[in-house]
Parts: C-alpha cells; structure tokens; sequence
C-alpha cells in the first residue's frame, strides 16, 4: 500500500499542478524507475482530475440561472478548471505534436521542431479546434441531460489518460530521450502497469455504468478505441515510436471522441 500511494503520488506530481512538495515530496521520492512504474496510475489521476472538473461543471449548472447560455458557462467552466489543475500538460503536448509534424515532413526536422518551446500555426489551430470541440460537446450532452453529462466528463479523463499507456506498451519510444519528460518512459511499460493501468479506467466504467446503465457507453469507448488506433498509426507512420508530445495528444484526441463518441450513439427523443 505504501509502494502504491507512494507512485500515485508521483504520478500527481508529474501530471498536475496538485501541490506534492516538501516532506511529503521527500517521502515519495523520486528515480526514473519510480515515475515508469507510476505510469500505471496515469488513469488514477484521471480520477481526481475527473472529480474536480465534474464538480465545476456540476456546481456552475446547480447556481447558473436555467437559461440557455448555462451549459456553456459551465463548459467553459470545467475546461478551464482542468487546464489549471493539470497546467496544460496534455494541451501543451498536443500543440508541440502538430507544429512538429505539420511544419515538416522529414522525422528528424519535425522532432527538433517540438522540442522549441514557441507555439505555431498548426499548434494554435489544433489547440482552438480540440478546446472548442471540447466545450461544444459537454454543451451538448449538458443539453440532453446535464447529471449524466457530469459523468461523461469524469469518465473521459480517465479512459482518456488510459489510451496514451497503450502507446508506451507497443510503440518503441523516438527523440532525444535525454532531453525529454518522458525519459524514463522510453525503456517501455510492464504488462503488470498496463494491468493497473486498465483496472483504473475499468473502474471507473463500472461506476458510471451502474450509476446509467442505459447510456451508451459503449459508442464512447469506441470514439476512445477509434483516437488512440489512428494516434497509434499516425506516430508509426511519422515518427516510427511515440513521443511525450505524442501521449498528450493522444489523451486529448481520446479525451474528444470520448464525448462524441458517446454523443452520436444517444437515443433520438
């Protein structure tokens, strides 16, 4: 138990902006190998994360006046509670992937050009497209029923931050592993990780299913299913391996067809 608490908080720490300092950052510790076997508690986070953004959204659409710009208050709301909580990390990630390989085609170009701390074009429009097709979707699944949108939510950021561990599993990882966050992730995820990994994200499926057994969650893990493949596929073809930059936009390519997803398999009313 204290190995376990010990790795997801080291996990938070990498992954959040959650305060993990002093004493308590002294006993967690921290070695490469520390921060590949807390890859397992990628989804975990996903939980507080997804608690936190779903409490916003909740919060804004229980206080907002019931009028028609609410849900996209509350939209906004929790998007911006998430980018605050995780410091952008995946949205950061996303950018640097999309300027690297839409500003060159040769592999070693496109690595060097994600690695520049500056944003560009692709960057920028991939950023605008993927945050507003973030807040138009909870607006649309607030819009059919705003207490199961609260649980759609949650349950993205978990399954989303799930998918990336499949890439780390089966994709060898490319760049220059010195200089890079994900260093320590580059020798590969253990089967027992990826395990762990799974068993976080099926949790949280079991919570939301019980709680709406008649939702459509099965289009949702599709949409989920259908991101990493083509990410998967995507980085293959480009790169031959996955990057930091490559996970965190495959979280938040996943994160998107999550909701829409689930969006095109509702029942008509």
């Amino acid at each position: 138990m204290t190995r376990f608490l010990r790795h997801y908080l080291l996990a938070l720490q990498f992954f959040t902006r959650v305060p993990v300092t002093g004493r308590l950052a002294a006993w967690v510790g921290y070695s490469p190998a520390m921060l590949r076997a807390s890859a397992a508690h990628f989804p975990g986070v996903g939980w507080l994360v997804g608690a936190v953004v779903g409490a916003v959204f909740f919060g804004l659409m229980w206080c907002l006046p019931p009028v028609g710009a609410a849900p996209w208050v509350a939209a906004v709301g929790a998007t911006v509670a998430g980018v605050l909580l995780t410091g952008a990390f995946h949205e950061d990630g996303l950018a640097d992937l999309c300027d690297g390989l839409g500003g060159s085609a040769e592999r070693a170009r496109a690595l060097e050009i994600m690695k520049d701390s500056r944003i560009g074009s692709f960057g920028a429009i991939a950023l605008v497209l993927v945050l507003f097709a973030k807040v138009a979707l909870l607006v649309l699944l607030a819009q059919t029923d705003a207490l199961r949108a609260v649980f759609v939510l949650f349950a993205a950021q978990v399954v989303s931050r799930a998918t990336p561990l499949l890439l780390i599993y089966t994709l060898p990882h490319v760049g220059d592993a010195a200089g890079s966050k994900s260093k320590p992730l580059a020798d590969g995820l253990s089967p027992a990780a990826l395990f762990a990994g799974g068993l976080w994200a099926a949790l949280a499926l079991l919570l939301v299913v019980w709680l709406f057994p008649s939702a459509p969650w099965w289009g949702a893990l599709l949409g989920a299913a259908l991101a990493t493949g083509w990410m998967r596929a995507w980085l293959q073809r480009r790169l031959q391996g996955f990057t930091g930059d490559g996970l965190g936009a495959t979280q938040q390519l996943s994160e998107v067809l999550f909701y829409l997803g689930f969006a095109l398999t509702l029942s008509p009313s």
